[in-house]
This record gives C-alpha cells, structure tokens and sequence, in this order.
C-alpha cells in the first residue's frame, strides 16, 4: 500500500512525500526512522495505473545481478566485523543499494528483523535473490556467530561463479554474433535482392538453372509467408518454453545439453566447478554431508546432475561412503575420485574439494580459450555453402544469357 505523508524535519522544515508500507503504523516508523514527525499520513486512493502494474509485475519476477549480491556480501561482511547491529546494516543497505529489487527486498528484510526475526529466515523469503544455499551459510553464520567468515565466504563463491560466466559470455560473443550478421544478411537477400534478380530473369524470358529456382523459391516463400514462418516460430518459442518449464521436460533437456558437441563438456565441467567449489564451503561451514548434498544438487544448475548428487545423499544416508556413491554417479573422472577418496580417508574433503574445483576452472579456461577456435571453422563452412549457393542462384543465369546473346 501507499501513503502520503506530510511532516516536519529536524530543523522544523515541513516535508511530504509519498512511500510504499503495509499498514499505517508501518508508514509512521518509517517516516520517523528518517528523522521526520510526521504530522498527517493518509493512504493514497486506489487508481488504475497501467505503468505501475507492469513495473510491479516486473519487479516481483526480477533477479539481482550477481554483481549487487557480491556487494552486498562484502558491505554485510565489513559490517558484521565492525561490530555494527544487523537491524542497522540492512536498513542502511537499503537506502544504498543501487538495485532496486535488493532495495526493496532489504527494506522488507530490516522490517521482519526489527519483528523479531533472525536474518536466515528474513533472507528465505525472497528465493528469487537468496537462494537455498545462500540462505543456509547465513544460517550457519548466525548460530555459530561467525556471520561475517559467512558473507565473506559467499562473496569469494560469487565472485567465481561471476568470472566463470563473464568467460563464458566473452568465448560465444564472437559466434554470436556471426550468426547475428548471417541471419541479417539472409533476410536482406531474400526479401529485397533476390526478387530483384527474379524480376530481371522472367522480363528476360531465361531458362533458369536449378540454383537460382531454389534461391526464387525459397525467396517467395520467405516474402508471401512471412507471418507464417514468424507465427511458427512463437509457437515453437512458447511450447519449448512451456515444456522445459516442467519438472519431467527440464530434466531431459538438461540431459540432452550434456550431449551437445563441444558444448555439453563445457557445461558438465562448470556445473562440477560449483558442484565442488559449493560442497566444500558446505562442508567447512560445518553442514552435515547429506544436508550440504541436498543444498549443493539445487545449485550446480543442471537437474540431471543435481539429480545424480540427490541420489548420492540417499546412498550414504543408507551408510554407504562418499566415494561410493560418487563413483556409482558416473559424474566424476578417476582423478577426482582418487582426490576424494583421499579426502575423506584424512577428514580434508573440504580442502581437497576446493583443489578439485580448482582443477575443473582450469579445464573451463582451457575449452572456452578453444571453443571460439572449435566453432569457427563450422562457421566458415556454413558461410562459404551459402556464399556459393547465393553466387550459383545470381550469376548462372547472368552467365546463361551472356552466352546466349553472344551466340545471337
């Protein structure tokens, strides 16, 4: 709800203004927190504002950047160490933030903790910005009192999982935007060029070679049915959309993009890099196995090996070890099995899965150094058949009529 507000602030001046509070009593320790008597507030009459649903909509689905997160951590650890009470940090926090979605989430966070509220269950309210994981090192920092090594440690973990997709981004920029370009030119020619062309041979009267009926074919199918070709592919969008929105469908094509050339190692080994990386902060915040196990299958970003980990918990809570249950998964290389079995024969796993993780961001750097290299010669090769069936279309008939004329 809204209200308005008018009151006066600590030099007497009279000020108004209009904020966002669940109940009036809310909008009042609001107002005063900012250092304003309030002398009257009102909750503003309810109007249909199309802008404000669409912007309310927009802001209750959107997420925060992982840059605003890492932040966000780092201001908490600085504040937990200086001493200064979390009610404070938050609200604080608040008014500062540059995200308007983490400002909100934070204001409504501070309001539950000055409730009575511990910060953990404050954060699990909104799982679009706290995920599971996040949530559970904030709880292990508050009950061990060590809530600033927890926000230290999330922002180290973020920070990683930020650079890892900043690599990723920058290796597919260069085929992103061939393809980009292709599909660009592809449309030009076959809307405005190619037409031309066709124009030109039917006023020419010209027996027309295979090539360029292809390229006229193709071409007016593209200008008559457009909407069609445009419509097909909404609905092929939509029902992919739909599909992989469901649990069953979100598993297989998590499943299948492991198989994708070149690609799906790519992605096995980012999902293992924050499988490991995240089981060892787990494990040295101090979670039992089977509870970081359950947290970390949320987190690695693929269900089929979030799947594969769930099921690993279930075999050592029937009292198989860890490295059994690992090496039942088939999701790790005998290196890493070798490491872990190690790990858990000296009571190190969190150390040695750490070095693990380190071993899997190695590979990462390596293949996407190699994947602009592996993708481009694919490019190339796509580009020179078009280039030729474009030039075949154009330049056959040309030729054709050439030497017809000259043989006239």
């Amino acid at each position: 709800m809204q209200f308005a507000y008018t009151g006066r602030d600590r030099i007497g001046k009279l000020v108004d203004g209009i904020l966002d509070a669940p109940s009036i009593e809310a909008a009042a320790a609001d107002v005063q927190r900012d250092g304003i008597t309030p002398i009257r507030i009102e909750e503003q009459s309810a109007s249909f504002d199309l802008a404000a649903v669409v912007r309310e909509w927009w802001l209750a689905r959107a997420k925060v950047d992982l840059d605003e997160l890492v932040i966000f951590c780092r201001q908490m650890n600085a504040l937990s160490r200086s001493g200064i009470p979390i009610i404070r940090s938050i609200r604080g926090l608040s008014e500062s933030s540059g995200s308007e979605v983490l400002r909100r989430a934070l204001a409504g966070i501070s309001r539950k903790l000055e409730g009575g509220v511990n910060l953990a269950s404050c954060l699990q309210e909104y799982p679009r910005i706290f995920p599971d994981l996040f949530v559970a090192m904030v709880h292990v920092g508050e009950n061990t009192g060590n809530l600033e090594g927890a926000f230290a440690q999330l922002a180290v973990g973020l920070e990683l999982e930020r650079a890892t997709r900043k690599r990723v981004q920058q290796a597919v920029r260069y085929p992103t935007m061939v393809v980009g370009a292709l599909s660009i030119a592809l449309l030009i020619i076959n809307i405005w060029v190619i037409p031309a062309f066709s124009g030109v041979f039917e006023r020419l009267g010209a027996d027309l070679p295979w090539p360029t009926l292809v390229l006229i074919t193709v071409s007016n199918f593209f200008v008559n049915f457009w909407w069609l070709l445009l419509g097909l592919a909404l609905l092929v969008g939509y029902l992919f959309v739909t599909w992989v929105g469901t649990t069953a469908g979100r598993y297989q094509w998590d499943q299948r993009k492991l198989s994708i050339p070149i690609i799906g190692i790519l992605l096995n080994l980012i999902a293992m890099s924050r499988f490991s990386r995240n089981f060892a902060m787990m494990l040295a915040a101090g979670l039992p196995i089977t509870q970081a196990l359950s947290l970390v299958a949320s987190a690695v970003g693929n269900t089929f090996i979030g799947g594969a980990i769930t099921k690993m918990r279930v075999g050592i809570e029937r009292g198989d070890t860890l490295v059994s249950t690992a090496g039942s998964s088939g999701l790790f290389s005998g290196l890493v099995m070798q490491m872990l079995a190690v790990g858990e024969e000296t009571g190190q796993i969190d150390g040695l899965l750490v070095e693990v993780a380190d071993f899997f961001d190695e590979e990462v750097e390596y293949k996407l150094s190699r994947l602009s290299d592996s993708i481009e010669p694919l490019l190339i090769f796509v580009m020179g058949i078009l280039v030729l069936v474009l030039a075949l279309g154009v330049f056959l008939p040309i030729w054709s009529l050439g030497e017809a004329s000259m043989n006239h």
